[in-house]
């Protein structure tokens, strides 16, 4: 049986007591929330060396440095290097054996005029050993309350839960990351980014923390660069064109690519678009990732590596039906939405069967999707039956939802991609992994060559050697 959480003042509570553990509270917005905890909690001189708290710009430029931003990932390092490297400066030659130094920074600007929720970032440098070199946990947050009273103590609350996780909880990533929101919940706080670095989270991959994070319901969404880096989506989207192609992508072939540049060349020849460089992403949802065990991790890794050796961004969601992804991406940006997709994929995006559960279904569903600015880009297909080629003009869909359809496509929502490769109208995935699998080499031919050097290479999908 799980033993019982403990709430915010027994964790602070616990800190306080335990004599190996000391550092410093640097906070910028909000308050003092967090060190206010241990304060309250009792027994603080024993974990606290230092709170402060720099608001005045020139104050906090004068300690950190200069910053065209306040509230950002890079003023977070910079007040958790500066205080860190104090602490150990000051205090390591007399207590550093036996005394793990941390030092905790939040950066955060709650909810105020033209700001509709707070958000900010948190951090904890600390070392899991007395002398070790340091490890960080950085994370990124959405304060959701409507109070901005509230917004403080939520933010207190994450901040004390943030470093008990470092010292107490490290050795397990699921743990660590469950942890977060005790005493809070998802309706006040979203968790959007985190990222586990140094000796302390040796072997630890963040791509698997961002992906712990939305399965755990911190967040709807994450995103990775190709180098997999996690980055908070307002860096990759802000007011930015967006164009998705969502997909298993194992594996990636020569067809899922012709079928994201063609729809890429006619996004950005679109008036709204051009002149603009779009931020493209691939998309895998959590439907599409096979249980939770290990090997199911090992499946997703291996596909966001062979997405990496093509140099693509990745977001993981939870959204299954697209209109929701739309209002995903609509809270970061107002230009342009693009979904590239085949026409095997529009059948459930127009079947009423798939929005039982809203009162307008498919009806809503396009409402909710095409009232933003959001273009369909569909590539055809070939009918394995009867080798007709079937595009979004001639696709059937269910008679209820036809009309829709029509609609839809006469004011220009869906777009046909029509400088395709008919080549590879005939490729299947399925059937290019069973080959992969079999050792029948004739699957290299409908996959890219970096992808297919990184598969032999890591041995990934279940490859084997003919």
């Amino acid at each position: 049986m799980e033993p019982p959480r403990l709430d915010t003042q027994q964790k602070a509570l616990r800190l306080n007591l335990d004599r190996s553990k000391y550092g410093t509270l640097a906070e910028i917005g909000a308050g003092q929330e967090v060190a206010r905890w241990f304060f309250l909690a009792g027994q603080a001189a024993g974990t606290i060396a230092k709170t402060i708290s720099a608001y005045d710009m020139a104050v906090s430029d004068a300690i950190y440095g200069h910053s065209h931003r306040y509230v950002c990932r890079e003023r977070l390092i910079a007040m958790l290097e500066h205080e860190y490297a104090l602490l150990l400066e000051r205090l390591s030659a007399t207590r550093g054996a036996n005394t793990c130094f941390f030092a905790f920074a939040d950066t955060v600007a709650t909810r105020g005029p033209g700001r509709e929720s707070g958000d900010g970032w948190l951090g904890v440098r600390f070392q899991h050993d007395p002398a070790a070199e340091p490890s960080e946990i950085v994370v990124h947050v959405a304060m959701l309350d409507r109070a901005r009273v509230h917004e403080q103590q939520a933010l207190g609350v994450l901040g004390v839960n943030l470093i008990y996780a470092a010292f107490y909880l490290r050795d397990d990533p699921t743990a660590l990351i469950s942890s977060l929101l005790d005493s809070l919940s998802r309706e006040r706080v979203e968790i959007d980014v985190l990222s586990l670095h140094g000796p302390a989270f040796d072997g630890v991959d963040n791509r698997l923390t961002s992906l712990e994070l939305v399965e755990q319901g911190h967040t709807d969404a994450a995103i990775f660069t190709a180098e997999g880096e996690v980055v908070q989506p307002s860096e990759v989207l802000y007011k930015r064109p967006v164009l998705v192609e969502r997909g298993r992508f194992r594996p990636v072939t020569h067809m899922t690519l012709d079928l994201l540049e063609k729809a890429e060349a006619q996004f950005v020849a679109d008036p709204e678009v051009k002149g603009e460089e779009p931020v493209v992403l691939m998309e895998m949802t959590l439907r599409d990732l096979e249980g939770d065990s290990a090997e199911a991790r090992s499946d997703f890794l291996a596909r966001v590596d062979t997405l990496r050796a093509l140099g693509k961004t990745v977001l993981v969601s939870r959204y299954a039906r697209y209109f929701a992804l739309v209002e995903y991406l609509s809270r970061y940006t107002q230009k342009r939405i693009g979904i590239a997709l085949g026409v095997p994929s529009l059948a459930p995006i127009a079947d009423d069967k798939f929005y039982d559960d809203l009162p307008g279904r498919g009806l809503e569903a396009a409402g909710r999707m095409f009232r933003r600015n959001v273009r369909i880009y569909v590539y055809p297909t070939r009918d394995a039956t009867s080798g007709q080629l079937v595009t979004v003009d001639s696709v059937e869909v269910a008679p209820a939802t036809q009309h829709l359809l029509a609609l839809l496509r006469q004011n220009g929502f869906f777009v046909p991609i029509t400088d395709y490769n008919a080549a590879y109208l005939d490729v299947r995935r399925e059937d290019v992994l069973t080959r992969l699998q079999s050792g029948d080499e004739s699957w290299e031919s409908f996959v890219p060559g970096v992808v297919v050097d990184a598969i032999k290479r890591q041995r990934l999908f279940g490859w084997r050697a003919p």
